[in-house]
């Protein structure tokens, strides 16, 4: 049989099915290029690309930004969000290297960040609610089909949104440091509420058009921790909008996955009640709090991209060997996970290499003795 290439390894492990090896792949937003990159390639790694289907437009909305001193070192500025029924403004922090590393990311991989949100108190909330009553999502596949074509069998390219439903809430406008969130939803629970209910009723059509999309693959990048997300929070806000999302992506034959890279353990029992088909970035102990082993069990018909947990590239190579040994012998077989170098952050090249040096002689299906193998090898 024919060796399978990082594309098909990854959607075979994704549907489910068994691939001839364990899936390892990087995120482009982390990835270096170099020697040690193109090495780890050579030897199996394959990578991820995410770009959106869609473009939005705020229809109705001044939008403008201002900065403390225009520099190329750590910038700050306010952008100010105008509309005829109020302005709401939010402080934004960007590190050295803003628009020039991957992504928004700066040269250490760090994404910019608030340090004042938009929404403060009860009057703003008509004007976030404005603004997603006048945003026009449309369709724009020009990026997927243009990383699909550069990736080839290299690796894959999928579709998705950074933040839906709640979690534009908690993470984007309002915040939840401090508790903000929590105060407000105590507070103004109605404002909340409506707010919820009016940013998904704006996404509704975004999941029609990544359904029609050239991606295998959907990302709701929804950075789920069940210490922010509670069970309540959950059933009522998360599982509607993934049920809602899910119809329309399953219907346009994706697979859609959330991102999940915080604890979990108060969600274990409602994960399986989901239609999602991949927990992505799943983090096991010391970072998050269930362990692979556990995770496969509780959900038979989830797939799990499990990130690789930073704070093991930390101690360094060999440990960072150990780590991943012992996470081959939590998998059972194998066939549902693959594995994501880094879901966060840079990985050194010593740290991409000692991860590789495990995970290339991976086969399907996994067995104790094959994993007794690799580690003798690595002596």
């Amino acid at each position: 049989m024919a060796e399978m290439t990082r594309r098909e390894r990854m959607l075979k492990a994704s549907r489910r099915q068994m691939a001839d090896r364990v899936p390892f792949f990087h995120n482009w937003r982390h990835c270096q290029q170099g020697w040690a990159e193109r090495d780890c390639r050579n030897r199996g790694m394959g990578l991820s690309w995410a770009r959106p289907s869609y473009t939005f437009t705020w229809h109705g909305v001044e939008v403008t930004e201002t900065y403390e001193s225009f520099t190329t070192a750590t910038q700050t500025l306010r952008r100010t969000f105008k509309t005829p029924v109020g302005t709401i403004s939010q402080v934004e922090k960007r590190e050295p290297g803003y628009g020039q590393w991957h992504g928004v990311r700066g040269w250490r991989d760090v994404t910019p960040w608030q340090t004042e949100r938009a929404i403060k108190g009860p009057d703003d909330y008509k004007v976030l609610k404005y603004m997603y009553e006048n945003l026009e999502i449309e369709p724009d596949y020009f990026g997927l089909e243009q990383a699909k074509d550069w990736l080839g069998e290299d690796g894959m390219v999928w579709d998705w949104v950074p933040h839906a439903g709640l979690q534009l809430l908690m993470i984007d406008w309002v915040g939840s440091e401090g508790g903000r969130f929590f105060v407000h939803h105590a507070r103004y629970p109605d404002l909340v509420e409506e707010m919820y209910h009016a940013i998904s009723k704006a996404y509704e059509p975004l999941w029609e058009i990544a359904a029609s999309s050239p991606a295998d693959f959907f990302l709701l990048a929804d950075n789920v921790d069940a210490v922010l997300v509670n069970p309540k929070l959950f059933k009522k806000y998360f599982m509607p909008e993934w049920e809602k999302c899910c119809t329309a992506l399953h219907g346009g034959g994706k697979l859609v996955g959330v991102h999940a890279d915080g604890r979990l353990a108060a969600l274990k029992h409602l994960i399986p009640e989901t239609p999602i088909d991949v927990i992505e970035a799943l983090h096991v102990p010391q970072m998050g709090d269930l362990s692979l082993g556990e995770a496969l069990a509780l959900w038979p018909e989830k797939v799990i991209w499990t990130g690789f947990p930073g704070s093991v590239y930390a101690l360094g190579p060999q440990a960072t060997k150990r780590q991943a040994l012992a996470m081959l012998r939590d998998m059972g077989t194998g066939e549902r996970v693959c594995f994501e170098m880094s879901t966060e952050n840079q990985v050194s090249n010593e740290n991409l290499l000692a991860l590789t040096s495990v995970l290339e002689h991976a086969t399907l299906p996994l067995t104790p003795e094959k994993i007794d193998e690799i580690e003798r090898s690595l002596k």
